[in-house]
């Protein structure tokens, strides 16, 4: 199964991230908003990534100004699930992200976000920092 997401990508970072019990709703198996929550883990491992530690989330953080996910199949415990964080070209102060959630190689769901590049005490979007900009470009 092949991600619906179109567009030129990259990939980024992969988070791994253990399915815990208590991930799962009445239906038995994961809840929908905890796929976007395993994005945002796997989002914040690629910023803390590419961010010197001196500047992540004290004078440069990122927000996000949209997000979706396309529910494929079910996620179950137990398990690990495999986020793959992919970006496409970057804008000004912000780029397209992509995240495709697997478990055991197989596709359970992909999504996007927009992530905005703002500065901390002013909260408003700033032009994405130059070392920033080299790295993901």
């Amino acid at each position: 199964m092949q991600s619906s997401i179109p567009g030129p990508r990259r990939l980024v970072h992969v988070e791994r991230i253990a399915i815990r019990w208590g991930d799962m709703d009445a239906m038995g198996h994961v809840n929908n908003t905890i796929y976007f929550r395993y994005m945002e883990q796997a989002r914040i491992g690629w910023f803390d990534a590419l961010v010197p530690r001196e500047e992540a989330w004290k004078s440069t953080a990122i927000v996000i100004a949209n997000a979706s996910c396309n529910f494929k199949r079910p996620i179950n415990y137990p398990g690990t699930v495999e986020v793959r964080v992919l970006i496409g070209p970057p804008g000004g102060s912000s780029v397209p992200t992509f995240y495709e959630l697997m478990v055991e190689n197989d596709l359970y769901a992909d999504g996007a976000a927009t992530v905005v590049f703002i500065d901390v005490e002013q909260q408003k979007p700033v032009r994405i920092p130059p070392k920033i900009r080299e790295a993901i470009q």
